[in-house]
């Protein structure tokens, strides 16, 4: 296939091409350059950390240059040579911070920057001091003696650390009023200091060593918690805090990162849900610890999503798209890095509501499973879906209503009663031959499987929606509860009337109705029709027996290779193809008719033992196809098509 080799040939070319990017960043003293297309992210990177193609989802541009402090030879490979260190005031006119030289000499900190002593200098890119507020930046040039000198000395520290010195959760006395910095080190190679992260670390000066940061960084004297209180945009959240009895933790040392929702936020969500979970301190505490991770996490150490888990016990998905922080995959961050003394805030302008904070009818709406959700509100059962009751509701996928008429009618709305259970409960705890009984009265069995968990029909196909009151199963079909035992199901149905006159001709009426755990591949009419009737009346019991498996088999515990002990003869070789079960290559026209000591799958063709098959190859035959082996092959093939 010509698009098949394209493809090939696409997928070949990335690799020699990464394998020679890399090749090219590791010869001797060569950096690479990662830019972020369409943004002014950059990456400055060599082979001890080498990012992916792309970053937060966006392709990068690569360019190779020297390594400051080395150049090239003619005809030698890389950049052997190394130039003379120099002090800090000159190494940063040849790292990419000429703004931050020419402050610190306005700030007249030149001498101090030349002469003697062993300092680390984290400067400002020339894009950071471009990206500072004009007001900002015109406050500090105003004043350069004062705002300028003590806006520089924090940036550095009274002594020279590496970036491998720079450890994760670390702080270091600045240089200002021994103000500290902060030290993030993540685990996918990013640095950060005050969440400022270093685009060029490492660049060796005689007098100390000066790691280049991507944005000015400023002095930091408060907790989170009083970040919070000084904005009136979180006012709503402010009084969420203090309601959950979180406010000692905030003020308390920690590393904490908050998504912390605006007013705007809160005022999306319906009043009556706002109502409900403020006035809950369970939910509430639970809503608010969603917005909250165990540790701390500034904005530019996102390269790609990342679960991540919260004070409420679950995860979120923190990635990024380009420039913007996503929060599960939506891009809802309007403020980042806005740090305290205990952790960092990131403003959020959508409430995140934890499962656990959810009643059942928002469990369902927040699911793929509308047309359940709508049939569950028109049944009536809205009282049970929004209240405080213990129980576990059993919400079909969209795919499970395709061919059922939803029109709500008297049958309908008793179907959907029954797939609502009448306790909470979790997936993990059920087991085999457990009974739960429904609001309907009826009793469902549940069936464990090497593949799967179901009851009766329905298997779960999801995991667990575990809400304040109570528990969402996702199902992969419309429950169909047993009506009767396995002769009352096919003496109902019309398609099976030749069968019910076989089974009593057979004698085998009490085996159909007594207790036990049947399933029974029931031959319609129409495979009946098309058996020679003295076959059949020879081999009726036989061929009867054939068809019926000693346990009871749902088809969503059919997998690939699925085998059945019939009552008679060898066994049953069961599969899935294209969503439909086939047993001995028949496919099952309608499965899990349900009964109440087994389950019935009609089939329209009497069900056969499969042929064993072999063949002999003529020695000959085989000496001409052994030098040909594709047509060897070829013939294989024709007689593999012939057995079947």
């Amino acid at each position: 296939d010509f698009t098949l080799k394209i493809n090939r040939i696409f997928i070949l070319f990335l690799y020699v091409s990464d394998v020679l990017s890399l090749s090219l960043s590791c010869r001797p003293n060569v950096c690479a350059m990662q830019h972020l297309k369409g943004t002014d992210k950059k990456y400055f990177t060599n082979c001890k950390q080498w990012y992916h193609r792309k970053i937060c989802g966006k392709p990068t541009v690569i360019t190779y240059e020297c390594c400051p402090g080395y150049e090239k030879i003619p005809g030698e490979r890389g950049c052997p040579a190394a130039l003379p260190l120099v002090n800090i005031y000159n190494t940063l006119g040849v790292v990419g911070a000429s703004t931050t030289q020419m402050y610190s000499e306005r700030a007249q900190m030149r001498n101090e920057i030349e002469g003697p002593g062993s300092f680390t200098f984290f400067a400002p890119s020339n894009e950071a001091w471009a990206a500072l507020p004009t007001e900002i930046l015109d406050a500090l040039v105003s004043n350069v003696n004062i705002e300028l000198l003590n806006a520089l000395h924090y940036h550095m520290v009274d002594r020279r650390l590496t970036s491998e010195e720079l450890r994760h959760g670390s702080s270091f006395a600045s240089m200002y009023q021994d103000f500290h910095v902060h030290i993030h080190h993540y685990s996918n190679g990013i640095v950060t200091v005050n969440c400022a992260r270093l685009i060029k670390p490492d660049q060796h000066a005689t007098n100390g060593i000066v790691h280049v940061v991507d944005r000015v960084i400023t002095a930091i004297s408060n907790n989170v918690h009083t970040l919070l209180d000084v904005d009136d945009d979180l006012e709503t959240l402010r009084t969420a805090i203090a309601a959950a009895g979180l406010t000692t933790m905030l003020e308390e040392e920690g590393q904490y990162t908050i998504f912390a929702p605006t007013n705007e936020a809160f005022e999306k969500i319906p009043q009556e849900t706002l109502n409900r979970i403020l006035g809950d301190p369970v939910a509430l505490r639970d809503l608010l610890n969603y917005h909250i991770l165990k540790h701390m996490q500034c904005a530019e150490s996102i390269v790609a999503g990342t679960p991540m888990e919260t004070l409420q016990g679950t995860v979120l998905e923190v990635g990024c798209d380009g420039e913007h922080m996503t929060l599960n995959g939506k891009a809802i961050v309007t403020k980042k890095d806005q740090l305290g003394t205990n952790g960092v805030v990131h403003y959020i302008n959508e409430l995140l509501i934890p499962d656990s904070a959810k009643v059942l009818l928002e469990l369902a709406e927040g699911s793929s499973v509308a047309t359940a959700t709508k049939l569950f509100v028109e049944a009536g059962l809205s009282p049970h879906l929004t209240g405080s009751e213990a129980l576990t509701m059993l919400a079909p996928l969209e795919d499970a209503f395709r061919g059922i008429d939803t029109t709500m009618r008297p049958d309908l709305r008793k179907l959907m009663t029954n797939h609502i259970l009448k306790e909470r409960l979790s997936s993990k705890s059920l087991y085999h031959g457990q009974q739960l009984e429904t609001l309907g009265g009826l009793k469902l069995r549940v069936f464990v499987y090497r593949n799967n968990l179901c009851i009766e029909n329905a298997c779960i196909a999801a995991h667990d929606k575990t809400g304040r009151y109570a528990t969402m199963f996702t199902v992969d079909k419309v429950l169909t509860p047993p009506m009767g035992t396995v002769m009352d199901v096919l003496k109902a149905d019309d398609r099976f009337s030749l069968l019910v006159g076989a089974v009593q001709t057979a004698g085998m009426t009490e085996l159909l109705n007594q207790q036990g755990a049947l399933t029974f591949f029931a031959p319609t009419n129409d495979a009946f029709n098309a058996l020679p009737p003295a076959e059949l009346n020879s081999e009726l019991s036989t061929i009867l027996r054939y068809h019926l498996g000693d346990e009871l088999l749902v088809s969503g515990a059919v997998g690939s290779h699925t085998r059945v002990k019939p009552l008679q003869g060898e066994k049953l070789e069961l599969g899935v193809r294209n969503q439909t079960v086939y047993v001995n290559r028949v496919p099952v026209a309608d499965p899990d008719l349900m009964a109440t000591n087994g389950v019935v799958h009609a089939v329209n063709s009497i069900i056969k033992p499969l042929r064993e098959f072999c063949f002999t190859l003529y020695p000959g035959l085989i000496r001409v196809l052994s030098v040909h082996s594709a047509d060897f092959l070829r013939y294989l093939h024709y007689i593999l098509k012939l057995s079947v």
